[in-house]
């Protein structure tokens, strides 16, 4: 068969490349390089124009990282820590995830797309993760990935897309989800506490994971979005 589409988010920011310093639209390039080896094919949807339009066009989605979302999303106010926020992304992948729920699009969110999952179903995040577990290993440095185990629920998607009861994975967040949406659960938990995964019930496959699969040589949550389009 063709390869599935699969639509894969992106952020806007300022970039220098070549000859030239301007705002682009940009991805990790892991991100595309996962798909693509999973046998699938990746389309970037910048936050422009109407995204949420396009999932009937979409097999698959991948909301990638980024910046923080706008607290009042979720009916909070700002943490002095909470930044990069940009609201016409906010806007996008809000109605995106949305409208990817609604027609039972198979769904991947990758930390911000975890958190952009859980703000759509209602729930809430901690804004500074340290506040909540003492220290920052959760992002060590700026530009850096620490590694940390989280501990999976056995049963879950997740534990079964891994095949193991813990991962070491790569990390880079300082928020988390605080109160979980509606239908939502979390699937995994790092040695703090923190969620580093969660699942929507009921959906075929709506999983998010906290940490970045898309830094690592090997990603068997890419391939098993891919395999679960292509079954």
């Amino acid at each position: 068969m063709s390869r599935p589409v699969i639509g894969v988010t992106c952020y806007v920011e300022p970039a220098r490349f070549t000859v030239w310093e301007t705002t682009a639209a940009l991805l990790p390039y892991g991100y595309v390089e996962h798909v693509v080896r999973a046998g699938g094919q990746p389309v970037i949807l910048p936050p422009a124009g109407d995204p949420a339009g396009l999932v009937g066009r979409l097999d698959g989605l991948i909301v990638a990282g980024g910046g923080d979302i706008d607290p009042a999303r979720y009916g909070e106010p700002p943490h002095e820590r909470t930044g990069y926020v940009r609201g016409f992304r906010d806007d996008a992948e809000l109605g995106l995830v949305r409208a990817a729920l609604d027609a039972g699009l198979p769904f991947l969110g990758v930390c911000r797309g975890l958190q952009v999952l859980n703000t759509v179903l209602g729930g809430t995040l901690h804004q500074h993760v340290p506040d909540v577990v003492g220290h920052g290993d959760h992002a060590p440095a700026p530009g850096r990935f620490g590694r940390m185990p989280v501990r999976l629920t056995p049963g879950s998607r997740v534990a079964g897309i891994l095949g193991a009861g813990t991962a070491d994975v790569a990390h880079y967040h300082h928020q988390a989800i605080a109160r979980p949406g509606e239908g939502l659960t979390v699937t995994a938990r790092a040695e703090d506490g923190t969620a580093e995964a969660a699942e929507l019930a009921g959906h075929p496959f709506a999983l998010g994971v906290q940490w970045h699969p898309e830094a690592d040589d090997e990603c068997a949550l890419f391939a098993a979005l891919v395999d679960h389009v292509r079954r």
